[in-house]
């Protein structure tokens, strides 16, 4: 076995993440930075990539909270709902999406559709590339992917989400330091 289906991988984030533009991302700084507080959705894979997010955000100092966990209080005007779906259609994330519009917040999306659902709901998108049951690559200028459907989508949502904490470290003059103390600190040694 050889390290040709990671570098292939690789590969092809490489070149998926140049069609991320620059000014979505700073949309979504602009907005985090004036949010009271910040919500994180998404299902399956892409919400194991927001959770993360919303751990990062936890470390940089913002309130965020994870929708569907248990301690996470109601949304509320001047509150941000942060949805990662690829398809911007998923049942449970549109309705997310409508109860965020209705209570006055503001939504984000990181998505392959901003014309769907949940983008049309959204103050801003993050387009995000990606081969999908509904984008079989054929047709698009990113091509096929060796991976399974889904999977290009949300490993380049995840490195989004990083790039968004490195620019948010600079816009808030934070490190490793201030971002440590505001680590988990109840766990085993």
């Amino acid at each position: 076995m050889t390290d040709r289906s990671l570098n292939t991988i690789l590969e092809e984030l490489t070149q998926n993440a140049k069609f991320v533009k620059a000014d979505q991302l700073q949309s979504a700084i602009n907005s985090i930075m004036n949010a009271k507080r910040i919500f994180l959705a998404g299902a399956g894979r892409s919400g194991f990539a927001a959770r993360g997010f919303a751990n990062r955000l936890m470390h940089l100092g913002f309130h965020s909270n994870f929708v569907g966990d248990t301690v996470t209080p109601s949304i509320q005007k001047g509150d941000l709902l942060i949805i990662g779906s690829g398809s911007g259609e998923t049942a449970s994330l549109v309705s997310d999406a409508k109860k965020a519009k209705q209570v006055g917040a503001h939504i984000g999306t990181l998505t392959i559709f901003p014309e769907n659902t949940i983008g049309s709901l959204s103050d801003w998108h993050i387009v995000i590339p990606g081969v999908t049951s509904k984008v079989d690559g054929e047709n698009t200028e990113h091509g096929q992917s060796i991976q399974p459907h889904g999977s290009s989508f949300e490993q380049l949502s995840w490195l989004v989400y990083d790039a968004l904490v490195v620019y948010l470290m600079q816009e808030t003059k934070q490190g490793d330091n201030e971002m440590f103390a505001r680590h988990a600190n109840l766990e085993q040694k």
